[in-house]
């Protein structure tokens, strides 16, 4: 496992505020200010301080992420990074430049402690920074955000909530970490699910996510669209047609977009195979056909990649220094619980669409009657009611759809919206905790009797809270292996990092593992100034900041 980081929240300066003085008057010499608008400046410097002040004494605060146990939630100082070999872009920590006031570390050789190499999440190429970047990029400070500090005196923490608190073995240290316990429970982590219990005789009960929190905490598993360059150096398709002994009716001229026509013979399935190519075989690659490949565009024969299971690879965590060798390429543990999403362009008005996710030998289905415009919920093998909805997905139009199989809960959206259902998508714990050999090809889209384009499609994992008891071998877990407990009493809270393999959080704080309520500070609301991409020259001043990663704390 990789080795635990703290991610404390430094408080950030108060802006310098300005301000201007009346227009002098015509008859005050010019390049002079009276005494007046003298005094009246420092009037407004003071009355603007005195109120910067009273508000982040008493309702919010700013803080500044500086290391990344809540990636990709909230960035600490990294490296934006766009891979050279698919075009991928990435976030890669770099909190190890700096220590824990925020000056640049060095080795010891004296010289400047920087992050060497970085593997992508899409095509897993190890990049040397210097080499494959020409000189060694930028790194950025973390995400800035806001703090609402009086968020707590209206209503009650909630699970699933970002809070800034004290950390509890030094007070005068601020953490910032999501809110996974409430007072009273027994929190039990278990197989990367968060389950929590009360009253003993009930038991534990898993912890789901709201639809929107869910959103914010995936992580990616691969983007279709990247599939072209990485076909370029040889690896084999991720979405290949499934053989069922006949020709394939899907078809794909570029790689990203699959296309079928409404004549073909029952239902036709694409299926995801996570090939993942090993830093061995990425390195024979590039050194001996990179010169072919960008002098005549030419198409590296298929390697050999073998399908593997999904697991807890986190690419921000791949960071490596001077020596350190490269960087891993797979996670430690088996993820189930995921999300698949794609673009549809249906043109036909009759037939069947479905999407389909597999977990320890069940499948998870959603499938869409295109003449009607209903889709349906399914899990095999179960003996629960079908859920059923109306959806916009009727007949000939074109629709994002993202179907999800998390935390005991199947949902789905359509053009961005959670759907409603008749009946409730939670289900009860199924057993399937271990992965299987339908584990090997985990996600499906299916089109039956209908002609349609798919395309932009991307796949997910939910997070995967690791208990740190003890990792399964050969990476599968089951509650022998990965499962403990935290009691919390009153006004007791336990939390946790989004970036649970490079976390220090609250399972390993030893003996005071939760957050007494008078330690919690606030609730992390809004990333009011990420970096900035673009600096001016010579001054090195940000000038324009990257606004995509403004919003709202999820």
């Amino acid at each position: 496992m990789s080795r635990q980081t703290p991610d404390f929240a430094r408080t950030s300066p108060p802006a310098q505020p300005s301000a201007r003085g009346d227009r002098r008057p015509s008859d005050e010499p010019r390049g002079f200010l009276s005494a007046s608008a003298i005094r009246e400046t420092i009037e407004s410097l003071a009355i603007a301080f005195v109120l910067a002040f009273l508000f982040r004494t008493f309702e919010a605060e700013a803080f500044v992420i500086p290391t990344g146990s809540m990636a990709p939630t909230l960035m600490g100082r990294h490296k934006d990074l766009s891979c050279p070999m698919c075009g991928a872009p990435y976030q890669l920590s770099a909190s190890d430049e700096v220590d824990a006031n925020g000056a640049s570390r060095r080795d010891n050789r004296g010289g400047f402690v920087a992050v060497q190499t970085g593997a992508c999440p899409m095509c897993r190429y190890t990049a040397n920074l210097f080499r494959d970047f020409g000189g060694y990029p930028r790194s950025y400070n973390g995400d800035r955000i806001l703090v609402d500090k009086l968020a707590y005196d209206f209503h009650e923490p909630k699970r699933w909530d970002v809070i800034v608190f004290h950390y509890p073995n030094e007070a005068t240290t601020n953490y910032i970490k999501r809110l996974i316990g409430l007072p009273g429970e027994t929190v039990r982590i278990q197989n990367g699910d968060i389950w929590t219990q009360r009253d003993e005789a009930a038991g534990f009960q898993i912890e789901r996510k709201p639809p929107s929190k869910l959103l914010a905490m995936l992580q990616p598993v691969f983007d279709n669209d990247y599939m072209p360059a990485i076909a370029r150096y040889g690896w084999p398709q991720r979405w290949t047609p499934e053989n069922n002994g006949e020709s394939p009716s899907w078809q794909s001229a570029n790689l990203s977009e699959f296309s079928i026509e409404a004549g073909s013979r029952g239902e036709q399935w694409l299926r995801y195979r996570h090939r993942i190519p090993s830093y061995e075989q990425w390195d024979v690659r590039t050194y001996k056909q990179w010169q072919d490949l960008k002098e005549r565009s030419a198409t590296a024969e298929p390697a050999d990649v073998q399908e593997q299971w999904i697991k807890d690879f986190t690419a921000f965590n791949t960071s490596r220094e001077h020596g350190q060798g490269p960087s891993p390429t797979v996670g430690g543990h088996w993820v189930g619980d995921l999300a698949v999403e794609c673009t549809a362009n249906v043109e036909s008005n009759a037939g069947s669409l479905a999407l389909e996710l597999r977990k320890g030998g069940r499948n998870f289905q959603c499938r869409f009657d295109l003449a009607t415009g209903w889709a349906t919920l399914s899990i095999s093998g179960q003996g629960m009611a079908t859920a059923t909805a109306k959806t916009a997905v009727h007949g000939k139009g074109t629709h994002r759809i993202r179907f999800s199989n998390c935390d005991n809960e199947m949902l789905l959206w359509v053009d961005d919206a959670v759907v409603r259902f008749d009946k409730p998508t939670r289900y009860e714990d199924l057993g399937n905790v271990e992965p299987t050999q339908d584990d090997l090809t985990p996600a499906g889209i299916g089109v039956a009797g209908a002609a349609a384009r798919i395309s932009h499609v991307r796949l997910f994992r939910d997070i995967y809270y690791i208990s740190l008891k003890g990792d399964a071998p050969h990476g599968r877990v089951g509650p022998e292996w990965s499962r403990v407990d935290f009691r919390l009493g009153a006004d007791q809270f336990f939390m946790l990092g989004d970036n649970s393999s490079n976390s220090q959080d609250g399972r390993l704080w030893g003996g005071d593992y939760w957050v007494d309520r008078r330690l919690l500070i606030g609730q992390a609301m809004f990333i009011y100034w990420p970096h900035s991409w673009y600096y001016l020259p010579v001054l090195d001043l940000p000038l324009w900041p990257n606004i995509a990663r403004m919003g709202i704390v999820r």
